[in-house]
């Protein structure tokens, strides 16, 4: 399956001032695989994985000079490891968090050796021992984009038509229609890419939400690797919640049971620092960079992955097949979280993306914008989960912002230009959020 990151560790390879890189994100995003695509483009390929094979735990715990450290790996597994020609992953390398710290002396005393590591819950401890600063570098990588998803399906031009088209011309409504329906089955399906695999071969909605609750044991499962014992309940909670808050302000008053927000934050948290959940923090849009601007008590929160978030509601996705333009209408907040994975799929790897949004409590106008994208200037997003020609939140931002020229919406309508309202169709997000990214254009062209 192709995808995204593809381009941007080939990029890396290719930089003769690279540094050991830290390939970041939640479990079951595809990082293993894509490092193990960019390995056939090397003479050889080493893999460790500090989890499966924890005896080579010890290597890094006598020093971390790179030398004695290739030199034991390559004794251990009989191949040779040859800078310039290897490369070197080191993959759940958060086992042994001083592997991390050897990454250091690796770019300062072996620069020649591609080397990568990854890990499931990597997070968890570059927060107990750092990153050394300047001498490593991260790429960060989310569930398969829309536009990742018709590549799986071979939908070459399809995706030719949505990167180029352009905003002022409406697409036929054949098209238009039929890339509708193909939103509709990627939410219903996801992004996780074990399932996208699937439905790209088999074409069955039943087969393919087995791995759905798959993934989602193996979250859980994950809980006691990172919570205490006492948190657990409070992870479980939160965790089970996310998908039922979908669209709204989060409040932990609404989870059933005793539990206090001192006790449910840090879970939160937690599941934030896994991946598996994105706060969308409240921001006043006045100006760049909206992390500047947030109030950290006022936020939303989207799930990992639509497929995910549903599966932990267990709706019903035969709607999604039958007649996704209802299933639009009928289940906005879920659209939402689906432009907020997009927004993050086609964000720079190369920093961690945050999600904004944007509200004015005001007893005689309430409004509200889903989203703040940060280009040259703060640009207003609403989605539409049916036509949605009201508004209203968009130009009231627009008028309190003058900074701001123009705004978007995403919505079930044809691509329109009309004011300084671009309207994008559901498929189109990647226009949107693609545009003034030259690198990330690059990445979106090698899929084809």
């Amino acid at each position: 399956m192709k995808r995204l990151i593809d381009y941007h560790l080939l990029e890396w390879k290719g930089d003769k001032d690279r540094k050991p890189l830290l390939l970041r994100g939640a479990r079951q995003v595809g990082k293993t695989y894509a490092v193990r695509v960019l390995g056939k483009t090397f003479t050889d390929f080493i893999e460790i994985n500090l989890e499966t094979l924890p005896h080579f735990i010890q290597i890094f715990e006598k020093d971390l000079l790179p030398e004695r450290i290739v030199l034991e790996i390559s004794v251990l597994l009989k191949k040779p490891i040859i800078p310039g020609k290897t490369l070197l992953f080191i993959d759940e390398i958060q086992v042994a968090p001083k592997a991390i710290l050897a990454l250091r002396y690796f770019y300062e005393l072996m620069p020649e050796l591609h080397v990568i590591a990854a890990g499931s819950l990597l997070d968890f401890a570059i927060a107990e021992v750092g990153i050394p600063v300047g001498r490593i570098q991260s790429l960060y990588m989310y569930p398969v984009s829309f536009i990742e998803f018709l590549a799986a399906q071979q939908a070459t031009l399809l995706i030719e038509e949505i990167l180029a088209h352009k905003i002022e011309q409406p697409l036929s409504d054949v098209i238009h229609e039929q890339s509708l329906a193909l939103v509709g089955e990627y939410l219903a399906i996801g992004g996780m890419p074990q399932v996208v695999n699937c439905w790209a071969t088999a074409k069955d909605p039943l087969r393919c939400g087995k791995f759905h609750f798959s993934l989602l044991d193996a979250y859980r499962q994950d809980f006691s690797k990172y919570a205490s014992k006492f948190q657990i309940k409070y992870v479980e909670q939160i965790f089970s919640s996310i998908p039922r808050q979908l669209g709204n302000k989060f409040k932990y008053s609404v989870i059933e049971g005793e539990y206090r927000k001192r006790e449910l934050a840090p879970a939160l948290d937690l599941l934030v620092t896994a991946g598996i959940a994105h706060k969308v923090f409240h921001s006043a849009g006045q100006g760049i960079p909206l992390g500047a601007q947030v109030d950290p008590t006022d936020y939303k929160v989207i799930f990992l992955d639509i497929g995910l978030s549903q599966a932990v509601l267990d709706l019903d996705l035969a709607g999604w097949f039958v007649d996704p333009i209802s299933e639009f209408v009928n289940k906005g907040s879920l659209v939402e979280a689906f432009v907020g994975q997009e927004l993050l799929a086609y964000s720079d790897p190369h920093m961690k993306r945050n999600l904004y949004y944007w509200n004015r409590k005001d007893r005689s106008s309430i409004a509200e914008v889903d989203y703040l994208m940060q280009k040259k200037q703060i640009v207003p997003i609403e989605v539409k989960s049916g036509k949605g020609s009201t508004l209203r939140s968009i130009n009231l931002f627009l008028e309190t912002h003058p900074q701001s020229s123009y705004g978007i919406r995403f919505s079930t309508q044809n691509y329109s230009r009309h004011n300084n309202i671009d309207s994008y169709p559901l498929y189109a997000i990647v226009a949107a959020a693609s545009s003034e990214q030259g690198n990330i254009k690059k990445a979106l062209e090698s899929l084809l």
